[in-house]
């Protein structure tokens, strides 16, 4: 069985590689593009993805937000060519997010994170 298309690629049907992740765009149900995928946060002890970081905002990196999404908010569009999420750009801008300092993502957070987009917390 030949792999090399697979491993040029860095996917499969089921499968892709994290830094092909990373940078992918992020849509809204509307079909606007609110963000990238700057990296994702995986659960030690489970190996799951817990969020997705997306940033938004900010031009050039200056005054960029990071907006952590749960993972299972977002569903991969081969129509876009990116992640789908529903909501608005004005429901994002209440969401909770940061600039520089990284949150500590304990299950506190988790929670309001969760919660704000309508999903259970683990």
């Amino acid at each position: 069985m030949d792999t090399s298309q697979n491993l040029d690629t860095r996917e499969t049907s089921d499968l892709i590689a994290s830094n092909k992740v990373e940078g992918t765009a992020v849509y809204n149900q509307q079909g606007e593009r609110l963000g990238t995928i700057e990296h994702f946060m995986v659960d030690k002890l489970s190996g799951q993805v817990d969020y997705a970081v997306m940033t938004f905002g900010g031009f050039l990196g200056i005054g960029t937000d990071r907006y952590p999404l749960p993972w299972d908010a977002l569903t991969y569009s081969t129509e876009h060519g990116g992640y789908v999420v529903d909501v608005t750009k004005e429901q994002l801008q209440g969401a909770l997010h940061y600039s520089d300092q990284e949150p500590s993502y304990d299950d506190s957070y988790g929670e309001q994170v969760y919660s704000y987009y309508g999903f259970n917390y683990r």
